[in-house]
């Protein structure tokens, strides 16, 4: 599908797809990000300063947990909004798909 910004047409590729978000799910993802964020640079600040590795370990395990954490929101929003949609809308492989991120998600 093409559209015209600006008197310009802009292609969009059939394997391009993008989800408009509501407000309160970007802001809590957001939110989420930045907090993980934080505890990256964090844990940057502990390497540079020398810290004792379990320490390092302990605030790493932290933010992976809230990675996984974000993954899960975002997961459970993707199977309620865009693979419901998508599977109403005769879109099977959409299911496909989702048992691909699912092995990512579990290694």
């Amino acid at each position: 599908m093409n559209k015209e910004i600006n008197g310009k047409i802009e292609e969009k590729c059939c394997c391009h797809r993008e989800k408009i978000r509501e407000a309160d799910e970007y802001k809590s993802l957001i939110n989420r990000l930045n907090r993980i964020e934080g505890q990256i640079r964090g844990i940057r600040k502990m390497v540079e300063e020398n810290a004792y590795c379990a320490d390092i370990l302990t605030q790493a395990s932290a933010a992976s947990a809230a990675m996984d954490s974000f993954c899960r929101v975002l997961l459970e929003d993707h199977i309620k909004t865009c693979v419901s949609s998508d599977i109403r809308d005769g879109k099977y492989e959409t299911v496909d798909e989702l048992l691909e991120i699912l092995r990512k998600l579990m290694r």
